[in-house]
């Protein structure tokens, strides 16, 4: 058993495209959790094109490139966001940063692994596409949540994430979060169509996670640049965003004999 026994639960957030509102569901995700008074980090993963400081109306000159070129810590960049709520800022128009070697990401690692574990909670947003750097986080990360939206273009592109990943990476376990829905119903249907689709051609299941129903507030956030959380904590999204971030509270507890014994991002 580790001598510091891990209680970081890393939750790698993909989607097989964009526009689905994945960014957003991390950031409102990290404010949900936070406010049950567990720390959460969330980490900006698309290292080359950042946009979690512009949707949270942050702005810092020091982000995760600079950990990779600079003397300095993973401190040393953590951007408080809330009262239990950090953010590692990723770079924009840094496309070196995209294709890591191998040495690079375990320098990134060594320097990420004594704050990761001062969280409950860590949210890796990752970007769209899947190089040799994002197949290694997303096999770190103790879980995997995709995002999609009932659109058939939606469905495909997850889709084809999953098997990319499953083929790839050996993944096999995946959280299925439906955005941008009418009701239950049809996220249920949606999630019931990728499901399908995934065990006819790659021989296994999906779990579904929840869903966010379609709200205005959510793009009048974005273009606050404030979370959903804040800006609308009433709305309909934003109870949806309330039950998945308990779910993933409790799954955390289930977890937590497994978690104990591997660091917060294993093999990374």
């Amino acid at each position: 058993m580790r001598t510091n026994p891990n209680k970081t639960l890393s939750i790698a957030v993909f989607s097989g495209k964009g526009g689905v509102g994945k960014s957003s569901l991390s950031a409102n995700l990290g404010f949900c959790l936070s406010e049950s008074g567990q720390r959460c980090l969330l980490m900006d993963c698309d290292l080359g094109l950042a946009n979690l400081d512009v949707l949270l109306g942050i702005s810092s000159e020091i982000t995760i490139q600079d950990l990779l070129t600079l003397d300095i810590t993973a401190q040393s960049i953590v951007q408080p966001v809330a009262p239990n709520l950090d953010l590692l800022p990723a770079a924009s128009g840094v496309p070196e940063l995209v294709e890591m070697d191998e040495d690079q990401r375990a320098l990134l690692l060594k320097k990420l692994e004594p704050i990761i574990s001062e969280y409950a909670f860590l949210i890796l947003d990752m970007a769209a596409g899947l190089n040799p750097t994002l197949l290694s986080m997303a096999r770190a990360a103790a879980k995997r949540i995709v995002v999609l939206t009932p659109e058939p273009t939606s469905l495909t592109d997850a889709y084809a994430v999953i098997k990319v990943l499953s083929t790839k990476a050996d993944i096999r376990d995946f959280l299925i979060l439906v955005n941008q829905v009418a009701d239950r119903e049809e996220a249920q249907t949606t999630h019931r169509r990728l499901d399908a689709a995934v065990e006819k051609f790659l021989g296994f299941k999906t779990h579904y996670l929840g869903m966010v129903r379609s709200d205005p507030n959510m793009g009048k956030a974005v273009a606050k640049q404030q979370a959903l959380m804040r800006f609308a904590p009433e709305s309909p999204a934003a109870e949806d965003i309330r039950v998945l971030a308990e779910r993933l509270r409790s799954l955390r507890t289930a977890l937590m004999p497994e978690l104990i014994d591997k660091p917060a991002l294993a093999n990374f």
